[in-house]
């Protein structure tokens, strides 16, 4: 490389090269934690140092616990982990982080390398990977590479040093052949490795895919999966930690000398171990607040309360006890984001999990430990035991007793990345997500669990959203923790950083403020030097720095209104925008518009730019349609985009969940399950003529005036449909309250749909596959018998089961009406027409007239 390569780029780099994976002895810790100056680990820095400054970057070293100057000075932060505070600033800059190896890989081909191959994100699990392609499939080796390098690793077409691993299908072939002459430290791998780690979002253990003897093609699925313990929970596996730690006696400086920590009352610990955490902190160096404002540190237990608000708002640290004891453990700066249970919990779980049993099954130690916890936290209630009445199983592989119990029961079987997923996304995930159900052939996911990190958007969105409208303010300038830093800056900051030089290496460096990034520096690291919205001032900038930062905001105002809209709207921001007719498009060119009133939000407040689309009245009503014939055929569609964008320019919603739908329009009374469900929610039922009527008079019409009339299936089903919507509303979506309903396996209309329909009256449907769940409801039934009318209570005594009279669905009649007995209920197997005339009439009915018995089937076949 030319001198000069690296001229005018400024560069923040950490001397921490070693993973920060737990550590088992006092030895290992201090040979991976960065110490003072002097030691190996400092040397590495500086070396890197050097060679930045010989190929024309202008370094500055930080002392370890020293506060790192303003990151909107430096082009790149290098680092071998993301845990260090600078990290999210470094982010809202689109400032790079990369590792020690970019520098060499930059140095080795002459000129500056995408960093994101050399990203330390751990969510790029394959950035340690240089992967070579043997002799597989043109297609195959498409699909790896490109997973390769989208999650974060590199491809080279040759066997190089610098290969990792070469993925083959034999161990004799060319490539293979010249690994094993030349002894290279490449492991040759089957390509079902790269499709596991793929599709799981999750490096595992190479080992069982490794030729010559690969152990997924040699051992049968009986054979016991080898079981490794995971490292990285020790100090992670709960909320609520017995005993304080005793910390290592290293020499290096303490991980919270200078900072000041605020322990919450909601922590509820006696007054003598309150005295000896305060007392080890102090020891460290650190000071003990009352005011979370001067915080650097917030330990508490929950997420809520004024002090945690306040603390998450300013970019504070929050983390709990567990945190707090693994710092006082490890003596390395770890984010409490990074392990799920690190975290502060809610006193609620995640919407969702109330009510759901989960067991645990293949995972041991910290892993099961984890799990379990992470189970209570989430809402959740985790048995010891796989019972009936569970619904969930969590195995860290498919071959267990648990596992065939579950899946005959019909029980849902995941893996921990559902659990974990559902705990970082504070929602509930769907279980048919592939990614939830794989599971290697020869590996327990054990070993992988705690990798998921949280989301801090998730949690300021639901748990300490800003209370004003003001667009959200970047982290607060990074303290450096246990590592040594080095900059290179661009010449016009070159003499000021020289003056604070000496001042930084011994922990109280200077910021200069913003300055103008030079012309060379690459765009993406130009963001923060310009004081735009992700602007973030050292914690000695003056007031002046802050006001100007503010000003610019107001500025961008507009922009960012606009940007955050379009943001929102289904499909997100398409490539290419959105087409003229398309509906929600933010039109240009127009003088006097305003946004929707009905799309502004408390805290968005409306901007009125040239950008902004034409106004459109409030929605009057929300119409679910079935059975419109106009839009019924093949290329119909772009007509029914161009009738619902009119129909809402008139006030009308067209919207496909009965929930929320205020009216229901019909060309006759209809068995769909729009229709039937839209009728269980007390819906004003119109026919489709006042759609037609609405869009020839370009105006909205009293609905009233279009009521829809079929006395033929009202005699033939039996019901007026004038008094169904006030049965609907007087049974508030409860009429089959009570009522547990089976439906066979391949029953025609498919299960969902009765699913719905059941779920929308109020009564819990479940799929027959040979056995019963009935268990969860027992203790509510029995509350509730003496509160309940006659006909409720016998519905609770019964066990209906959806069928045909076929002599395929009635193989299973015998194995229902024995499990129902069992269980001390009365069988009842019914046609389908049974509930399909509740739903629609909105009242109950006996089941007489419609019972499923042998003699039907014989009479059918006859």
């Amino acid at each position: 490389m030319k001198r000069g390569t690296y001229h005018r780029l400024c560069y923040l780099i950490s001397a921490v090269f070693a993973s920060l994976a737990p550590l088992t002895s006092h030895e290992k810790l201090q040979s991976r934690c960065v110490s003072t100056r002097g030691t190996p680990r400092l040397a590495l820095t500086t070396q890197l140092a050097t060679t930045l400054e010989e190929n024309g970057g202008e370094p500055l070293i930080v002392q370890p616990g020293a506060e790192v100057p303003d990151v909107g000075k430096f082009s790149h932060l290098i680092s071998t982990t993301i845990d260090f505070e600078a990290y999210d600033t470094s982010c809202d800059a689109l400032i790079p982080v990369v590792k020690p190896q970019w520098v060499n890989a930059s140095l080795s081909k002459r000129k500056l390398v995408n960093p994101r191959q050399y990203s330390p994100d751990p969510r790029l699990f394959m950035n340690d990977v240089v992967v070579t392609c043997g002799d597989i499939p043109g297609g195959d080796k498409d699909a790896i590479i490109g997973g390769v390098i989208a999650k974060g690793g590199l491809y080279s077409p040759r066997v190089s040093q610098m290969v990792t691993h070469l993925v083959d299908l034999a161990a004799d072939s060319d490539k293979a052949q010249i690994v094993q002459l030349k002894k290279l430290k490449v492991k040759i791998v089957l390509p079902h490795w790269f499709d596991d780690c793929l599709k799981l979002g999750r490096r595992i253990d190479e080992r069982p895919y490794l030729l010559p003897d690969p152990e997924i093609l040699r051992e049968g699925p009986e054979t016991p999966i080898r079981l490794h313990q995971n490292k990285d929970l020790v100090g992670a596996s709960t909320t609520d930690p017995a005993d304080l730690p005793t910390p290592h006696n290293t020499d290096q400086r303490s991980v919270f000398q200078g900072k000041t920590i605020m322990l919450s009352p909601d922590l509820g610990i006696g007054s003598h171990l309150l005295e000896s955490i305060q007392s080890v902190l102090e020891q460290g160096g650190a000071q003990m607040t009352t005011k979370v404002d001067s915080a650097d540190m917030l330990i508490c237990r929950y997420r809520e309360g004024f002090a945690y608000r306040t603390a998450s708002r300013l970019n504070i640290d929050v983390g709990n006890l567990a945190w707090l004891y693994r710092l006082m453990t490890f003596n390395t700066y770890t984010s409490p984001l990074r392990r799920l249970l690190h975290y502060p919990v809610a006193r609620t779980g995640v919407p969702g999990f109330e009510g759901l049993k989960i067991s645990l099954s293949n995972y041991v130690g910290e892993a099961r430990l984890y799990l379990e916890n992470l189970i209570a936290a989430s809402g959740a209630e985790c048995t010891k035991t796989l019972k009936q009445e569970n619904t969930h199983l969590i195995t860290a592989h498919g071959n267990s007793e648990k596992c065939t119990a579950a899946k005959e029961w019909g029980l849902e079987v995941v893996n921990h990345l559902w659990l974990e997923d559902s705990y970082a996304k504070w929602k509930l995930q769907p279980a048919s997500d592939p990614r939830y159900s794989h599971f290697p052939l020869r590996t327990n996911l054990g070993e992988v669990a705690g990798q998921t990190r949280l989301d801090r958007a998730v949690l300021e969105q639901v748990f300490f959203a800003s209370e004003n409208t003001a667009p959200r303010s970047p982290a607060r300038p990074a303290q450096g923790k246990n590592q040594v830093v080095v900059a290179v800056q661009p010449p016009e900051k070159k003499r000021k950083l020289e003056e604070g030089a000496s001042k930084a290496t011994q922990g109280t460096p200077q910021s200069n403020g913003k300055v103008g990034r030079p012309a060379q520096t690459p765009a993406r690291s130009r963001v923060m030097s310009e004081g735009k919205e992700n602007e973030t001032p050292s914690s000695t900038s003056s007031r002046r720095s802050k006001d100007a930062a503010t000003a610019r905001l107001h500025e961008y105002a507009p922009d960012l209104a606009l940007y955050e809209k379009e943001r929102k709207r289904v499909g997100g921001v398409i490539y290419g925008g959105r087409r003229k007719s398309d509906e929600d498009r933010v039109q240009e060119k127009k003088k006097r518009v305003s946004i929707e009133p009905e799309e502004e939000s408390d805290d968005e407040p409306a901007v009125e730019t040239k950008r902004q689309k034409k106004s459109r009245p409030p929605i009057a009503m929300h119409l679910l349609i079935t059975g419109y014939q106009k839009w019924v055929g093949k290329g119909n569609e772009k007509k029914e985009d161009a009738d619902k964008r009119a129909l809402r320019d008139l006030g009308i919603m067209v919207v496909q969940d009965a929930r929320r739908c205020t009216h229901v329009a019909a060309p006759s009374i209809l068995r769909t399950t729009k229709f039937v469900n839209a009728l269980a929610y007390g819906s004003t039922i119109v026919s489709t003529e006042f759609i037609t009527a609405c869009l020839q008079a370009d105006e909205l019409l009293d609905p009233s005036d279009f009521p829809l009339e079929d006395k033929e299936a009202e005699e033939k089903y039996n019901f007026r449909l004038d008094s169904v919507t006030a049965n609907a509303k007087k049974n508030k979506n409860k009429m089959l309250q009570g009522y547990r309903i089976y439906c066979v396996e391949d029953i025609r209309g498919g299960f969902e749909a009765f699913k719905s329909i059941v779920e929308a009256n109020g009564g819990e449907c479940l799929l027959f596959r040979g056995r019963l769940t009935l268990a969860n409801n027992s203790r509510r039934e029995e509350s509730d018998e003496e509160s309940e009318s006659e006909d409720d209570h016998t519905a609770r005594r019964e066990l209906f089961l959806l069928s045909s009279a076929s002599s395929k669905h009635s193989r299973v009649w015998p194995r229902f009406r024995q499990a129902a007995l069992d269980s001390k209920k009365t069988p009842q197997i019914v046609r389908v027409d049974w509930l399909l005339d509740m739903a629609m009439c909105q009242s109950t009915r006996t089941t007489d007239g419609y019972e499923l018995t042998e003699d039907m089937i014989a009479d059918m076949e006859e």
